[in-house]
This record gives structure tokens, sequence and C-alpha cells, in this order.
């Protein structure tokens, strides 16, 4: 059954994400009058005791306003200084909006492996939350000023996807330059059709996402996707709205058409959730017919179910798994280094011990540490005996 899009004060707790585009204007620079009108409608929502974070881009393009950089792309340590002098100006802008309507604004920094390593996301969480125990409104941006192309997100709308998941939040809003998705690009397809539910994210709505639609954008529909993807799974669910309007929060509630993406009807549990939404997996394992049924089934994956092991990663990394039509079917934390894996890949998990030279772990990713991801696809029937030595 698909959950139906409910009234925004309906919702307990919300991450909206604001893309460059909507802040800040290429030549004149932020574009305070909408940023006043947002931060009016955060205050409705606050008023109805509905907890609000923001993830916020603009920080590199303000900051190359204010220095007086020239269009066009940006040097790495140009854009690191951009994000430098963005960054102060950006939390100013938005700590004096709210401060108007009596709110105070938090500001967070975040880096890819805040979310990524399992203690640095637990001590993000606990920040975020306890702003919003004390009434603040978190101001989140990725921190550009140390963050690299390795390791960093490379967009706020997967960010944001992580932030909603991490703090628990029921609902994502990505306001954007698009009202929605559509079935394929508008501004390429005169034909393209707009879709207003979307009850699960499949292979084709995948295929519908375009390229970036502005230049102050780093992202476009395939990152608002992909975010989606990560918030759906968690049992959140996430809207794409314009933003080119003065308080579109307002205009949403009113109706104004945007795109609703159904939240998954079993929302993992937190830790899978942070399993699940792993941006950089640290290998790869790809199972057999018999592997993909037993997990189909809520079983362990053996080492007697993995074709093949990619990646260099250590025991308790997240790994893909990848099913036999080449599509990522699950992450899991893997019990075994990856040359260890690869040395008992394929083998009964009795011959563990003479392999290795000590007795490890039956499951090569125990099923209390494995989330699905992904289409299941493997439906032909094999043995008993076959899917029980693959999976336990």
């Amino acid at each position: 059954m698909v959950m139906s899009r409910k009234p925004l004060n309906a919702h307990r707790r919300i991450v909206i994400k604001i893309g460059s585009a909507l802040l800040v204007d290429r030549k004149t620079g932020l574009k305070s009058g909408w940023l006043d009108s947002v931060c009016a409608d955060i205050a409705a929502l606050r008023a109805n005791n509905i907890e609000v974070l923001v993830v916020s881009s603009g920080a590199i393009a303000l900051g190359r306003t204010v220095l007086g950089l020239a269009p066009g792309a940006l040097k790495l340590e140009e854009s690191q200084a951009a994000a430098a002098v963005g960054q102060i100006a950006l939390a100013r802008a938005w700590s004096e909006s709210l401060s108007r309507d009596g709110i105070v604004a938090g500001q967070i920094l975040l880096t890819l492996g805040d979310t990524e390593e399992r203690r640095r996301y637990l001590n993000g969480r606990a920040t975020i939350n306890q702003l919003l125990k004390l009434g603040a409104v978190p101001i989140i941006n990725e921190n550009d000023t140390v963050a690299t192309t390795e390791i960093r997100y490379g967009d706020n709308d997967r960010l944001a996807a992580r932030v909603a998941t991490m703090t628990g939040a029921d609902l994502l809003i990505l306001l954007s330059d698009i009202d929605g998705l559509y079935t394929a690009p508008p501004h390429l397809d005169p034909d393209a059709k707009f879709l207003d539910t979307i009850p699960s994210i499949t292979p084709e709505i995948e295929a519908m996402a375009g390229g970036a639609a502005s230049e102050l954008s780093r992202g476009g529909m395939r990152t608002k996707i992909d975010a989606g993807k990560i918030a759906t799974s968690a049992g959140c669910g996430m809207i794409i709205a314009s933003g080119k309007t003065d308080h579109p929060l307002r205009a949403i509630e009113s109706g104004a058409r945007s795109s609703w993406f159904a939240p998954s009807g079993t929302p993992v549990t937190a830790r899978k959730t942070w399993i699940a939404g792993q941006l950089q997996p640290a290998g790869t394992l790809t199972v057999d017919a018999g592997a993909e049924r037993a997990l189909a089934s809520g079983k362990s994956l053996l080492p007697a179910g993995v074709r093949a092991v990619i990646g260099p990663f250590s025991r308790g990394d997240t790994v893909a798994i990848i099913g036999t039509q080449g599509r990522e079917i699950a992450r899991g934390l893997v019990g075994y280094d990856a040359d260890e894996a690869r040395a008992i890949a394929g083998r009964k998990s009795g011959e563990i011990e003479s392999i290795l030279g000590y007795a490890g772990r039956a499951a090569m990713v125990h099923r209390d540490d494995l989330v699905i991801t992904g289409l299941l696809v493997a439906e032909t029937k094999g043995t008993v005996e076959e899917d029980a030595a693959h999976a336990g």
C-alpha cells in the first residue's frame, strides 16, 4: 500500500534542501527577500510544533560573488576560498533572517566521512538532535573549504537525504528550479509528462533523470533520484518542488505542483538505514542465483554464494552486493578483510578454518548487518541443498 501525501503540518520533522540558484544571484549575490520568505514559512511550521532542519547550498556561489571571481569553472583552491568567504556570509544571512521570528540558527558543516563513518555519524546525529531539542534550526552545508573530489558528496541533494535519515525525519523537501519529476527533461522534450506521485523508485524512474539544469547547481534530477532512494528506503517521504517563487513552502501547502515520493512501507532500522545510505561502499561482492534467492528470504550471505570480490576493504566495512543481473541488490557490513574474502569465496563455511588457519564467522555478511537496497531478480528455483549452501 502506497502512503499518500500528507499536509506539511502533519509531519513531525522536516528537512528542507535549498539549491544555490534559488538563494544566490550570479550578479547581485544573496536573494535576501526570497530568504526572508522561506524563513517566514519555517516560522509557520515551527509554530505548529514541527522541527525543521535546513540543508543550504550557496556558500561557493555567494563567496565567488563577494570575491568577484569570474564566471565559469573554478579551480579547487578557488572553490575552497570562495566557500570560506561565502559560508560566513551565508550563516549570517540565515541567522539574521530567522531571528526576525525569534528563531536561533545553528551552523553545522559536514564532510562525507561525518555520515559514512559510524562513530562520526552518531556524533553528528547527537549534535543535531540537541540543537532541535533546544529549539534551534540547524543550517547544514557540506564543508567545502576542506572537501576534495575524493571526500565530498558533490551535491546537497544526497547530503540532505543523509541528514534526513540520520535524524529520523519523516519528510524531505528538495526546493529546486524545477517543480518535480518529468518523464524526460522538460527543457529538452516538450512532450515530457509530469509525475505527481512516485510510489517507488524503479529502474524506469531512474532512467528519467536528466542532467544539471543550472550553472550554479552541481546536481540535477539524477542526484534528486539518488536522494529519494536514500530517504524513502528509510521511511522518509520526499517532495521535489519549485523554489522560484516567494514562500515556496506555503505554496506547496496551498497545492502548487510538486512530485511526491512515497516512503517505504517497511522502513529499516536506524542501523540498517546507515548501511543502506553509504554513498561509497568499500568494495563489492558478486553473488550467484542461489545466494540471491536466500537473501530474498532474509538469510545471511555465506562464502559459498560469492562469485567475485572486488576492492580493498576491511572487516566491518560496508560492501555492495551485486546480483545475477549486474545490479546492486543489497549492502552490508562484511565479516572478513578483502584478501580473506577472496580466499574463501565460493567455498563452504566448514572449509574456512582450513583455508584461513582460524575458525572465522560462518557468514560473509550476517543478515543482522545486511539490508536489501535493490530489486531481487533471481526467480528460478534451486534445490533446498543449493540454497542452504549459499546462505544461513
